[in-house]
Protein backbone atom coordinates (compact mmCIF):
# COMPACT_ATOMS: atom_id res chain seq x y z
CA UNK A 1 0.00 0.00 0.00
CA UNK A 2 1.17 3.64 -0.63
CA UNK A 3 0.51 6.54 1.27
CA UNK A 4 -1.53 8.17 -1.37
CA UNK A 5 -4.56 5.49 -0.80
CA UNK A 6 -4.67 5.84 2.97
CA UNK A 7 -7.91 7.21 4.12
CA UNK A 8 -7.94 7.00 7.61
CA UNK A 9 -4.57 5.55 9.99
CA UNK A 10 -5.89 4.59 13.52
CA UNK A 11 -4.30 3.09 17.14
CA UNK A 12 -6.51 1.73 19.27
CA UNK A 13 -6.53 -0.91 22.14
CA UNK A 14 -6.75 -4.34 20.53
CA UNK A 15 -10.79 -5.93 20.53
CA UNK A 16 -11.84 -9.47 20.85
CA UNK A 17 -13.55 -8.65 17.66
CA UNK A 18 -9.83 -7.98 15.73
CA UNK A 19 -9.31 -12.11 16.68
CA UNK A 20 -9.82 -13.33 13.23
CA UNK A 21 -7.59 -10.53 11.15
CA UNK A 22 -4.85 -10.98 14.16
CA UNK A 23 -4.64 -14.97 13.54
CA UNK A 24 -4.69 -14.14 10.13
CA UNK A 25 -1.60 -12.00 9.91
CA UNK A 26 0.33 -13.87 12.60
CA UNK A 27 0.05 -17.22 10.44
CA UNK A 28 1.19 -15.30 7.53
CA UNK A 29 3.84 -13.44 9.11
CA UNK A 30 5.21 -16.30 11.07
CA UNK A 31 4.82 -19.23 8.67
CA UNK A 32 8.49 -20.87 9.37
CA UNK A 33 7.47 -21.10 13.05
CA UNK A 34 5.89 -24.09 14.72
CA UNK A 35 2.60 -22.75 16.91
CA UNK A 36 2.36 -19.88 14.89
CA UNK A 37 -0.65 -17.73 16.20
CA UNK A 38 -2.27 -17.00 19.68
CA UNK A 39 -5.56 -18.87 20.58
CA UNK A 40 -8.36 -16.77 21.14
CA UNK A 41 -8.80 -17.54 25.20
CA UNK A 42 -5.21 -15.81 24.85
CA UNK A 43 -5.78 -13.02 23.81
CA UNK A 44 -9.00 -12.89 25.59
CA UNK A 45 -6.95 -12.94 28.91
CA UNK A 46 -4.54 -10.59 27.56
CA UNK A 47 -7.15 -8.01 26.88
CA UNK A 48 -8.81 -8.60 30.44
CA UNK A 49 -5.93 -8.36 32.48
CA UNK A 50 -3.66 -5.32 30.78
CA UNK A 51 -6.08 -3.84 28.07
CA UNK A 52 -3.99 -0.71 27.97
CA UNK A 53 -1.05 -3.13 26.70
CA UNK A 54 -2.37 -4.51 23.62
CA UNK A 55 -3.15 -2.30 20.89
CA UNK A 56 -3.53 -2.66 16.93
CA UNK A 57 -2.63 -0.05 14.37
CA UNK A 58 -5.74 0.18 12.14
CA UNK A 59 -5.42 1.65 8.26
CA UNK A 60 -8.50 2.02 6.40
CA UNK A 61 -10.33 0.07 8.91
CA UNK A 62 -8.41 -3.05 8.10
CA UNK A 63 -6.03 -4.67 10.81
CA UNK A 64 -2.37 -3.38 9.57
CA UNK A 65 -0.25 -4.26 12.80
CA UNK A 66 -0.41 -5.14 16.48
CA UNK A 67 1.83 -4.47 19.72
CA UNK A 68 1.01 -7.29 22.72
CA UNK A 69 2.69 -6.30 25.94
CA UNK A 70 2.55 -7.48 29.73
CA UNK A 71 4.30 -6.05 33.21
CA UNK A 72 7.28 -8.78 35.05
CA UNK A 73 8.52 -7.97 38.21
CA UNK A 74 11.87 -8.38 36.34
CA UNK A 75 14.12 -9.26 39.52
CA UNK A 76 11.79 -12.64 39.14
CA UNK A 77 13.82 -13.47 35.86
CA UNK A 78 17.29 -13.89 35.27
CA UNK A 79 18.95 -12.12 31.82
CA UNK A 80 19.29 -15.32 29.80
CA UNK A 81 15.44 -16.04 30.59
CA UNK A 82 13.56 -17.85 27.37
CA UNK A 83 9.78 -16.72 25.79
CA UNK A 84 8.36 -19.45 27.64
CA UNK A 85 9.60 -18.45 31.28
CA UNK A 86 8.59 -14.64 31.10
CA UNK A 87 5.25 -15.43 30.01
CA UNK A 88 4.33 -17.73 32.20
CA UNK A 89 4.13 -20.75 29.75
CA UNK A 90 2.28 -18.87 27.13
CA UNK A 91 -0.75 -18.19 30.49
CA UNK A 92 0.53 -14.72 31.12
CA UNK A 93 0.72 -15.22 35.01
CA UNK A 94 3.93 -13.39 35.19
CA UNK A 95 2.01 -10.10 34.61
CA UNK A 96 1.73 -8.04 37.66
CA UNK A 97 0.42 -4.24 37.91
CA UNK A 98 3.59 -4.09 41.04
CA UNK A 99 6.23 -4.97 37.76
CA UNK A 100 8.27 -2.57 36.71
CA UNK A 101 9.31 -3.37 33.43
CA UNK A 102 7.18 -3.26 30.20
CA UNK A 103 7.71 -6.51 28.63
CA UNK A 104 6.90 -7.24 24.95
CA UNK A 105 5.66 -10.44 23.66
CA UNK A 106 4.49 -9.32 20.22
CA UNK A 107 4.86 -7.08 17.93
CA UNK A 108 4.81 -6.83 13.94
CA UNK A 109 3.60 -4.75 10.83
CA UNK A 110 1.80 -7.07 8.01
CA UNK A 111 4.20 -6.84 4.64
CA UNK A 112 1.76 -5.05 2.47
CA UNK A 113 1.55 -1.91 5.27
CA UNK A 114 5.56 -1.71 5.91
CA UNK A 115 7.37 1.07 4.64
CA UNK A 116 4.58 4.04 6.44
CA UNK A 117 6.69 3.94 9.86
CA UNK A 118 3.49 2.29 11.09
CA UNK A 119 6.22 0.10 13.16
CA UNK A 120 7.40 3.26 14.60
CA UNK A 121 3.99 4.46 16.09
CA UNK A 122 3.72 1.17 18.21
CA UNK A 123 7.39 1.34 19.37
CA UNK A 124 6.44 4.99 20.28
CA UNK A 125 3.05 4.43 22.19
CA UNK A 126 5.11 1.78 24.06
CA UNK A 127 7.22 4.19 25.05
CA UNK A 128 4.28 6.52 26.25
CA UNK A 129 2.71 3.30 27.75
CA UNK A 130 5.89 2.85 29.61
CA UNK A 131 6.38 6.59 30.55
CA UNK A 132 2.23 6.54 31.67
CA UNK A 133 2.92 4.01 34.29
CA UNK A 134 6.15 4.98 35.59
CA UNK A 135 7.85 1.32 34.57
CA UNK A 136 11.69 1.40 34.32
CA UNK A 137 11.98 0.26 30.93
CA UNK A 138 10.47 -1.58 27.93
CA UNK A 139 12.43 -5.25 27.11
CA UNK A 140 11.69 -7.81 24.60
CA UNK A 141 13.67 -10.87 22.78
CA UNK A 142 14.15 -9.64 19.51
CA UNK A 143 14.44 -12.31 16.93
CA UNK A 144 17.48 -11.74 14.14
CA UNK A 145 16.04 -13.70 10.98
CA UNK A 146 18.99 -13.06 8.69
CA UNK A 147 21.49 -14.60 11.43
CA UNK A 148 20.95 -18.01 9.86
CA UNK A 149 22.92 -16.59 6.14
CA UNK A 150 26.26 -15.42 8.35
CA UNK A 151 26.22 -18.23 11.13
CA UNK A 152 28.86 -20.31 9.55
CA UNK A 153 31.52 -17.52 9.81
CA UNK A 154 30.13 -14.79 12.45
CA UNK A 155 29.25 -15.39 15.98
CA UNK A 156 25.95 -13.83 17.07
CA UNK A 157 28.00 -10.76 19.05
CA UNK A 158 30.06 -10.04 15.88
CA UNK A 159 26.41 -10.00 14.03
CA UNK A 160 24.92 -7.40 16.09
CA UNK A 161 28.11 -5.55 15.70
CA UNK A 162 27.98 -5.28 11.98
CA UNK A 163 23.97 -4.99 12.13
CA UNK A 164 24.60 -1.85 14.18
CA UNK A 165 27.57 -0.40 12.22
CA UNK A 166 25.23 -0.97 9.10
CA UNK A 167 27.14 -3.23 7.34
CA UNK A 168 24.63 -5.99 7.57
CA UNK A 169 20.48 -5.55 7.60
CA UNK A 170 18.52 -7.37 9.92
CA UNK A 171 14.82 -7.12 9.39
CA UNK A 172 13.82 -6.90 12.87
CA UNK A 173 17.17 -5.80 14.77
CA UNK A 174 17.54 -3.05 12.68
CA UNK A 175 14.21 -1.64 12.84
CA UNK A 176 14.80 -2.24 16.70
CA UNK A 177 17.75 0.27 17.27
CA UNK A 178 16.39 2.62 14.60
CA UNK A 179 13.91 2.87 17.53
CA UNK A 180 16.35 3.85 20.18
CA UNK A 181 16.38 0.07 21.26
CA UNK A 182 19.85 -0.91 22.09
CA UNK A 183 21.09 -4.55 22.32
CA UNK A 184 21.81 -5.83 26.25
CA UNK A 185 22.47 -9.77 25.80
CA UNK A 186 22.39 -12.56 23.52
CA UNK A 187 20.18 -15.07 24.34
CA UNK A 188 20.26 -19.02 23.84
CA UNK A 189 17.19 -21.29 22.99
CA UNK A 190 14.87 -18.23 23.41
CA UNK A 191 12.22 -18.87 21.11
CA UNK A 192 11.21 -22.74 20.24
CA UNK A 193 11.78 -23.12 16.35
CA UNK A 194 13.18 -19.71 15.12
CA UNK A 195 15.67 -21.80 13.17
CA UNK A 196 15.99 -18.31 10.94
CA UNK A 197 17.21 -17.12 14.18
CA UNK A 198 19.61 -20.36 14.79
CA UNK A 199 18.19 -20.56 18.04
CA UNK A 200 19.10 -16.84 19.04
CA UNK A 201 17.50 -13.84 20.48
CA UNK A 202 18.89 -10.40 21.21
CA UNK A 203 17.61 -8.75 24.55
CA UNK A 204 16.53 -5.23 23.87
CA UNK A 205 16.19 -2.54 26.34
CA UNK A 206 15.15 1.04 26.13
CA UNK A 207 15.26 3.05 29.43
CA UNK A 208 12.53 5.17 30.69
CA UNK A 209 14.62 8.63 31.66
CA UNK A 210 11.64 9.78 33.68
CA UNK A 211 11.47 6.98 36.16
CA UNK A 212 10.89 7.27 39.50
CA UNK A 213 11.01 5.12 42.11
CA UNK A 214 7.68 3.56 43.57
CA UNK A 215 9.04 5.54 47.21
CA UNK A 216 9.24 8.57 45.59
CA UNK A 217 6.24 10.76 44.88
CA UNK A 218 5.17 10.48 41.22
CA UNK A 219 4.50 13.74 39.70
CA UNK A 220 1.45 13.90 37.42
CA UNK A 221 1.90 12.76 33.59
CA UNK A 222 2.53 15.84 31.55
CA UNK A 223 1.36 16.27 28.44
CA UNK A 224 3.94 17.69 26.47
CA UNK A 225 3.62 18.86 22.41
CA UNK A 226 6.51 19.12 20.12
CA UNK A 227 6.09 22.23 17.89
CA UNK A 228 8.56 22.16 14.46
CA UNK A 229 8.44 25.79 12.76
CA UNK A 230 10.01 26.07 9.60
CA UNK A 231 11.24 29.00 8.86
CA UNK A 232 11.08 28.65 4.81
CA UNK A 233 13.42 30.72 2.08
CA UNK A 234 12.28 31.69 -0.86
CA UNK A 235 14.48 30.26 -3.85
CA UNK A 236 13.52 29.63 -7.45
CA UNK A 237 12.51 26.24 -7.88
CA UNK A 238 12.31 24.16 -11.11
CA UNK A 239 8.84 23.10 -11.14
CA UNK A 240 6.32 21.77 -8.49
CA UNK A 241 8.31 18.34 -7.45
CA UNK A 242 11.33 20.40 -6.74
CA UNK A 243 9.07 22.42 -4.40
CA UNK A 244 7.92 19.28 -3.02
CA UNK A 245 11.32 17.87 -2.45
CA UNK A 246 12.54 20.86 -0.10
CA UNK A 247 8.83 20.81 1.59
CA UNK A 248 10.01 17.06 2.78
CA UNK A 249 13.00 17.55 3.80
CA UNK A 250 11.75 19.57 6.23
CA UNK A 251 8.89 17.49 7.21
CA UNK A 252 11.57 15.01 7.45
CA UNK A 253 13.80 16.82 9.56
CA UNK A 254 11.41 17.74 12.42
CA UNK A 255 9.59 14.52 12.21
CA UNK A 256 12.95 12.99 13.23
CA UNK A 257 13.10 15.00 16.19
CA UNK A 258 9.77 13.35 17.26
CA UNK A 259 7.42 16.40 16.50
CA UNK A 260 4.21 16.89 16.51
CA UNK A 261 3.47 19.36 14.49
CA UNK A 262 5.29 20.55 11.33
CA UNK A 263 4.06 24.46 10.85
CA UNK A 264 4.66 25.73 7.33
CA UNK A 265 4.73 29.57 6.49
CA UNK A 266 2.03 31.87 4.47
CA UNK A 267 2.36 31.43 0.80
CA UNK A 268 5.27 29.07 1.18
CA UNK A 269 4.75 27.98 -2.63
CA UNK A 270 5.00 31.46 -4.03
CA UNK A 271 8.28 30.85 -5.64
CA UNK A 272 6.03 28.77 -8.47
CA UNK A 273 4.81 32.19 -9.36
CA UNK A 274 7.62 33.07 -11.67
CA UNK A 275 7.34 30.78 -14.40
CA UNK A 276 4.22 33.09 -14.68
CA UNK A 277 6.02 36.47 -14.21
CA UNK A 278 5.11 37.71 -17.28
CA UNK A 279 1.30 37.86 -16.46
CA UNK A 280 -0.31 40.59 -14.69
CA UNK A 281 0.14 39.97 -10.76
CA UNK A 282 -3.42 38.95 -10.54
CA UNK A 283 -3.17 36.54 -12.90
CA UNK A 284 0.03 35.27 -12.30
CA UNK A 285 -1.76 33.97 -9.00
CA UNK A 286 -4.67 32.43 -9.72
CA UNK A 287 -2.37 30.32 -11.85
CA UNK A 288 -0.28 29.58 -8.55
CA UNK A 289 -3.67 28.69 -7.16
CA UNK A 290 -3.89 25.17 -9.69
CA UNK A 291 -1.36 23.75 -7.41
CA UNK A 292 -2.86 23.55 -4.35
CA UNK A 293 -4.75 21.16 -4.70
CA UNK A 294 -1.95 18.50 -5.87
CA UNK A 295 0.56 20.09 -2.68
CA UNK A 296 -2.38 19.55 -0.46
CA UNK A 297 -2.57 15.89 -1.44
CA UNK A 298 1.01 15.43 -1.02
CA UNK A 299 1.21 17.18 2.31
CA UNK A 300 -1.34 14.75 3.43
CA UNK A 301 0.53 11.62 2.13
CA UNK A 302 3.53 12.93 4.35
CA UNK A 303 1.41 13.31 7.21
CA UNK A 304 0.63 9.63 7.27
CA UNK A 305 4.24 8.42 6.33
CA UNK A 306 6.21 10.76 8.61
CA UNK A 307 3.66 10.88 11.29
CA UNK A 308 3.19 14.20 12.20
CA UNK A 309 0.38 16.34 11.57
CA UNK A 310 1.14 19.45 9.23
CA UNK A 311 -0.04 22.77 9.04
CA UNK A 312 0.27 23.68 5.40
CA UNK A 313 0.90 27.42 6.22
CA UNK A 314 -1.62 29.24 3.78
CA UNK A 315 -1.98 29.02 -0.28
CA UNK A 316 -4.06 30.64 -2.64
CA UNK A 317 -7.65 29.02 -3.86
CA UNK A 318 -10.24 29.69 -6.25
CA UNK A 319 -14.18 29.19 -5.66
CA UNK A 320 -15.75 29.84 -8.32
CA UNK A 321 -14.54 33.49 -9.75
CA UNK A 322 -13.50 34.07 -6.10
CA UNK A 323 -9.86 34.01 -4.87
CA UNK A 324 -9.30 32.99 -1.45
CA UNK A 325 -6.04 32.36 0.93
CA UNK A 326 -6.42 29.01 2.79
CA UNK A 327 -4.10 26.51 4.38
CA UNK A 328 -4.89 22.71 5.63
CA UNK A 329 -4.44 21.04 9.03
CA UNK A 330 -3.22 17.49 7.37
CA UNK A 331 -3.32 14.89 10.41
CA UNK A 332 -1.36 11.73 10.81
CA UNK A 333 -4.37 9.81 10.80
CA UNK A 334 -5.00 10.71 7.26
CA UNK A 335 -7.95 13.45 7.80
CA UNK A 336 -7.55 17.25 6.58
CA UNK A 337 -9.55 19.88 7.40
CA UNK A 338 -9.48 23.26 6.30
CA UNK A 339 -9.02 26.92 7.68
CA UNK A 340 -9.35 30.86 5.60
CA UNK A 341 -7.57 34.09 6.15
CA UNK A 342 -10.33 36.20 7.14
CA UNK A 343 -8.99 39.33 6.96
CA UNK A 344 -6.90 40.12 3.59
CA UNK A 345 -4.32 42.98 4.11
CA UNK A 346 -5.21 46.50 1.79
CA UNK A 347 -2.54 45.05 -0.86
CA UNK A 348 -4.36 41.62 -1.05
CA UNK A 349 -7.22 43.33 -1.60
CA UNK A 350 -6.12 45.65 -4.68
CA UNK A 351 -2.94 43.53 -6.78
CA UNK A 352 -4.56 40.27 -6.60
CA UNK A 353 -8.05 41.05 -5.99
CA UNK A 354 -8.34 38.37 -2.87
CA UNK A 355 -11.32 38.16 -0.49
CA UNK A 356 -11.53 37.52 2.94
CA UNK A 357 -13.16 33.80 4.09
CA UNK A 358 -15.78 33.32 6.40
CA UNK A 359 -14.66 29.94 8.73
CA UNK A 360 -13.29 30.35 12.02
CA UNK A 361 -13.17 27.24 14.36
CA UNK A 362 -11.02 25.32 16.76
CA UNK A 363 -9.61 22.05 15.22
CA UNK A 364 -9.45 19.17 17.39
CA UNK A 365 -6.10 17.12 17.11
CA UNK A 366 -4.34 13.94 19.20
CA UNK A 367 -2.72 16.77 20.73
CA UNK A 368 -5.90 19.06 21.83
CA UNK A 369 -7.57 21.76 20.89
CA UNK A 370 -5.46 24.11 18.53
CA UNK A 371 -6.59 27.14 16.47
CA UNK A 372 -4.64 28.98 13.30
CA UNK A 373 -4.94 32.51 12.07
CA UNK A 374 -2.84 33.12 8.76
CA UNK A 375 -0.75 36.53 9.33
CA UNK A 376 -3.09 39.76 9.53
CA UNK A 377 -5.46 38.35 11.17
CA UNK A 378 -3.23 37.60 14.92
CA UNK A 379 -4.08 41.67 14.61
CA UNK A 380 -8.28 41.20 15.53
CA UNK A 381 -7.81 40.25 18.80
CA UNK A 382 -11.51 39.20 18.75
CA UNK A 383 -10.49 36.18 16.07
CA UNK A 384 -8.47 34.45 18.88
CA UNK A 385 -10.30 35.44 21.81
CA UNK A 386 -13.35 33.20 20.18
CA UNK A 387 -10.90 30.57 19.68
CA UNK A 388 -10.05 30.41 22.87
CA UNK A 389 -13.77 29.94 24.78
CA UNK A 390 -13.82 27.02 22.59
CA UNK A 391 -11.08 25.42 24.45
CA UNK A 392 -8.01 26.40 21.94
CA UNK A 393 -4.47 25.39 23.79
CA UNK A 394 -1.96 26.22 21.18
CA UNK A 395 -2.53 28.75 18.16
CA UNK A 396 -0.98 28.45 14.86
CA UNK A 397 0.20 31.67 13.40
CA UNK A 398 1.47 31.46 9.57
CA UNK A 399 2.99 34.61 8.24
CA UNK A 400 4.53 36.71 5.27
CA UNK A 401 6.09 39.72 5.64
CA UNK A 402 8.24 41.84 3.50
CA UNK A 403 9.99 44.53 5.77
CA UNK A 404 10.55 44.37 9.50
CA UNK A 405 7.72 46.81 10.76
CA UNK A 406 5.55 44.43 9.14
CA UNK A 407 6.89 41.81 10.86
CA UNK A 408 6.72 43.34 13.98
CA UNK A 409 3.00 44.09 14.01
CA UNK A 410 2.70 40.09 13.78
CA UNK A 411 5.35 39.24 16.53
CA UNK A 412 3.60 41.82 18.78
CA UNK A 413 0.22 40.76 17.89
CA UNK A 414 0.71 37.39 18.74
CA UNK A 415 2.95 37.55 21.65
CA UNK A 416 -0.03 39.37 23.19
CA UNK A 417 -2.62 36.56 21.94
CA UNK A 418 -0.80 34.36 24.17
CA UNK A 419 -0.96 36.02 27.43
CA UNK A 420 -4.59 37.50 27.33
CA UNK A 421 -5.85 33.86 26.18
CA UNK A 422 -3.58 31.52 28.27
CA UNK A 423 -2.43 29.56 25.21
CA UNK A 424 0.88 28.91 23.17
CA UNK A 425 1.10 31.16 19.84
CA UNK A 426 3.30 29.17 17.46
CA UNK A 427 4.55 31.82 14.10
CA UNK A 428 6.18 30.75 11.13
CA UNK A 429 7.35 32.91 8.32
CA UNK A 430 9.50 33.07 5.13
CA UNK A 431 12.72 34.50 4.73
CA UNK A 432 15.04 35.91 1.70
CA UNK A 433 14.22 37.53 -1.93
CA UNK A 434 12.53 36.23 -4.64
CA UNK A 435 13.45 38.73 -7.64
CA UNK A 436 11.73 37.22 -10.53
CA UNK A 437 8.04 37.41 -8.91
CA UNK A 438 6.35 40.55 -8.21
CA UNK A 439 4.66 41.84 -5.46
CA UNK A 440 7.11 39.18 -3.50
CA UNK A 441 10.61 40.59 -3.71
CA UNK A 442 11.64 40.66 -0.20
CA UNK A 443 11.01 38.42 3.04
CA UNK A 444 11.53 39.22 6.82
CA UNK A 445 10.73 36.80 9.38
CA UNK A 446 11.77 35.39 12.64
CA UNK A 447 9.98 32.51 13.59
CA UNK A 448 8.95 32.16 17.44
CA UNK A 449 6.73 30.10 19.89
CA UNK A 450 5.24 32.19 22.86
CA UNK A 451 3.89 32.08 25.71
CA UNK A 452 1.94 33.66 28.93
CA UNK A 453 3.58 35.07 31.28
CA UNK A 454 3.50 34.08 34.61
CA UNK A 455 6.34 31.89 37.01
CA UNK A 456 5.73 28.72 34.98
CA UNK A 457 7.08 30.47 31.62
CA UNK A 458 9.92 32.03 30.52
CA UNK A 459 9.78 35.82 31.81
CA UNK A 460 9.44 37.03 28.68
CA UNK A 461 6.85 34.94 27.42
CA UNK A 462 9.63 33.36 24.57
CA UNK A 463 9.89 30.20 24.80
CA UNK A 464 12.02 29.91 21.22
CA UNK A 465 12.82 32.16 18.66
CA UNK A 466 14.63 31.33 15.56
CA UNK A 467 17.54 33.24 13.85
CA UNK A 468 16.40 36.41 11.89
CA UNK A 469 16.21 35.83 8.47
CA UNK A 470 17.96 32.82 8.18
CA UNK A 471 16.69 29.25 6.78
CA UNK A 472 16.19 26.66 9.86
CA UNK A 473 14.11 24.73 12.39
CA UNK A 474 12.84 25.46 15.42
CA UNK A 475 12.12 22.61 17.40
CA UNK A 476 9.73 23.33 21.22
CA UNK A 477 7.93 21.45 23.61
CA UNK A 478 4.95 23.30 25.33
CA UNK A 479 3.07 21.86 28.35
CA UNK A 480 -0.65 21.90 27.58
CA UNK A 481 -0.95 21.28 31.62
CA UNK A 482 1.08 24.39 32.56
CA UNK A 483 -1.89 26.07 30.78
CA UNK A 484 -4.63 24.17 33.30
CA UNK A 485 -2.47 25.23 36.17
CA UNK A 486 -2.49 28.74 35.16
CA UNK A 487 -6.06 29.06 34.36
CA UNK A 488 -6.68 28.13 37.78
CA UNK A 489 -3.54 29.53 40.00
CA UNK A 490 -1.92 31.77 37.87
CA UNK A 491 -0.72 34.76 39.06
CA UNK A 492 -3.11 36.76 36.78
CA UNK A 493 -6.11 34.54 35.32
CA UNK A 494 -7.20 36.55 32.10
CA UNK A 495 -10.04 34.00 31.33
CA UNK A 496 -11.41 34.00 34.48
CA UNK A 497 -11.47 37.53 35.03
CA UNK A 498 -13.28 38.83 32.42
CA UNK A 499 -15.75 41.00 32.88
CA UNK A 500 -18.57 39.61 31.26
CA UNK A 501 -20.74 41.65 33.26
CA UNK A 502 -20.42 44.50 31.54
CA UNK A 503 -19.21 43.49 28.10
CA UNK A 504 -19.03 40.02 25.81
CA UNK A 505 -17.93 39.02 22.63
CA UNK A 506 -20.47 36.88 20.40
CA UNK A 507 -20.10 35.43 16.76
CA UNK A 508 -22.79 36.78 14.45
Amino acid sequence: MIAKDIENVELKFLDLKDYQELKTAMKEIYKNIPDNYWEEKQIKSLIKMFPEGQAVIKVNGQLAGCSLSIIVDYDRFEDNHTYQEITGQETFSTHTEDGDVLYGIDIFIKPEYRGLRLGRRLYDYRKELCEKLNLKSIAFGGRIPNYHEYADTLTPKKYIEKVRRKEIHDPVLSFQINNDFHPAKILKNYLAGDEASNDFAVLMEWDNIYYQKPSKKVAAKKKVVRLGLIQWQMRSYKNLDDLLQQAEFFIDSVSGYRSDFALFPEFFNAPLMAENNHMPEAEAIRELAKHTEAIVQKFSEFSVSYNINIITGSMPEMKGESLYNVGHICKRDGSVERYEKLHVTPDEAKIWGMQGGKGLKTFDTDCGKIGVLICYDVEFPELSRLLADDGMDILFVPFLTDTQNGFSRVHHCAQARAIENECYVAVAGSVGNLPKVHNMDIQFAQSMVFTPCDFSFPTNGVKAEATPNAEMILIADVDIDLLRELNQFGAVRNLKDRRTDIYELRRK
